[in-house]
């Protein structure tokens, strides 16, 4: 049970910290590396479409244990201590009220257009 247990307090924090990265891109004192590293995260942890898509066996969960928990994880060490702590008390808040966790339309977008870029390369490779 130690296990499990130490995966759903990681897996809280990744969340939470994903949470605290969207707040962190709004924060004008947000560094432009963190803002960059963030956006990705956030756009792709927020997005209702994964990468690589979860029915597919192992390769399915590979992107959100171990993409996203890195890229958040980047991002976050990019922030300055004050606006970290700000931003992550409003994540608690958030998660604390239960409210709805944001979603990205962008994400999404970015997906769509990576499957659609995959698929032509695919085609120019098999047809050309």
């Amino acid at each position: 049970m130690r296990i499990v247990e130490r995966l759903r307090h990681w897996a809280r924090r990744v969340k939470r910290d994903g949470l605290t990265l969207w707040f962190a891109l709004r924060h004008p004192r947000t560094p432009w590396l963190a803002k960059a590293l963030g956006w990705m995260a956030v756009a792709y942890a927020l997005s209702p479409i994964d990468l690589i898509p979860d029915f597919i066996p192992v390769l399915g969960m590979l992107d959100e244990l171990l993409l996203l928990p890195v890229l958040i994880g980047l991002a976050i060490r990019l922030l300055p201590a004050d606006v970290l702590a700000e931003c992550r008390s409003q994540a608690d808040r958030r998660l604390a009220e239960g409210t709805a966790m944001p979603r990205s339309r962008a994400g999404a977008v970015v997906v769509v257009l990576a499957w659609v870029a995959v698929l032509a390369a695919l085609g120019w490779w098999w047809f050309g």
